[in-house]
């Protein structure tokens, strides 16, 4: 008995080595890997989950190397994906679906980085939801993507057919029309809704989109902004992969524990142009990291809302089950 306990001892350590080994080989081959993660994202709100890991890159302090550049347009990063100058980007979600199509080999998604940002803005007393929107001239961002799809379907879903979209490349562009005339409307995201309202007193919060689509479809939520990933770039870089996840949600958590220094960096960053404003903005970004099983959950609904409206909302079809990551 005691050489049969003896030996099932013996068993049950090597087992507990070998799984130990296991782990530490798992854990060791993301630091073993040197390759720099190139990583492109948005001046806006997408961007600010992401300051403190840019911070930190900068000063050398992250376990894995990164290389950050920032564009003004989500066609910009689906471009330069494309040609495989960039091997992670933060986009508006519809164009993460557009860009599964475009790029050759297809992109994954990792993550949810913003979920609704969108307020309509105005010093009109008379606008107070979607509705009060008939007859109207938006002046807006986001041509082609989800900005544009999200405000055409509040619309369509509140039967205005009478509404006119007016699109800016910039969201500085909206805030300087806005600045000449208050009484214009325009649907604008943070944080350049709180500059503009710190800006111009006679501006206001006349409804947020996100109140708007709650009304409408209790089904999903709102998303604005996903991180996706060459799918060439996970299959080499898995680990990697995983280890970006896990500093951008780090990251993003930093953004509520430390706004004071957030705020610094987004204004260091160029993303708002002065802190008293960001430490307000902040706030009403929705900077989120969601991944996981809950990223396929809460984006899926949101892209078939857009399908139904317009297939070429999502690039003609919807994503295929590998277009989520769920970390496996």
């Amino acid at each position: 008995m005691k050489k049969t306990s003896s030996l099932g001892l013996k068993c049950i350590l090597l087992l507990l080595s070998l799984l130990l080994l296991i782990g530490c080989q798992k854990n060791s081959s993301a630091a073993s890997d040197n390759t720099t993660i190139r990583v492109a994202s948005l001046k806006g709100p997408t961007t600010i989950g992401l300051v403190n890991l840019m911070d930190e890159a900068s000063r050398e302090e992250c376990e894995h190397s990164y290389e950050f550049t920032m564009y003004t347009q989500g066609s910009d990063i689906m471009a330069a994906m494309a040609a495989g100058d960039i091997d992670i980007g933060l986009v508006p979600a519809n164009v993460a679906a557009v860009m599964n199509n475009k790029v050759e080999g297809g992109v994954a998604v990792i993550d949810i980085n913003t979920l609704g940002v969108l307020y309509c803005v105005s010093g009109d007393d008379s606008i107070h939801s979607i509705s009060d929107l008939s007859g109207k001239t938006i002046y807006t961002t986001g041509q082609g993507s989800t900005p544009e799809y999200t405000i055409r379907y509040l619309l369509a879903q509140n039967d205005v057919t009478d509404c006119t979209l007016e699109f800016k490349s910039e969201a500085t562009e909206v805030a300087a029309f806005l600045a000449e005339d208050p009484s214009g409307v325009a649907i604008l995201p943070q944080p350049f809704v709180t500059a503009a309202l710190t800006q111009n007193q006679e501006l206001k919060i006349a409804f947020s989109l996100d109140d708007e689509w709650n009304k409408v479809n209790t089904d999903c939520r709102m998303v604005t902004g996903v991180t996706v990933v060459r799918k060439d770039f996970l299959e080499n870089h898995k680990e990697l992969v995983n280890a970006f996840i896990k500093d951008h949600e780090a990251s993003t958590k930093k953004v509520s524990e430390d706004l004071q220094g957030t705020a610094g960096l987004v204004v260091q960053q160029g993303i708002i142009a002065k802190e008293p404003i960001a430490l307000i903005a902040i706030g009403n970004c929705n900077v989120c990291c969601i991944h996981g099983k809950e990223l396929r959950k809460t984006l899926e609904g949101y892209l078939e809302v857009l399908h139904e409206q317009d297939p070429k909302s999502v690039g003609g079809s919807l994503p295929p089950d590998e277009f989520y990551y769920t970390g496996k």
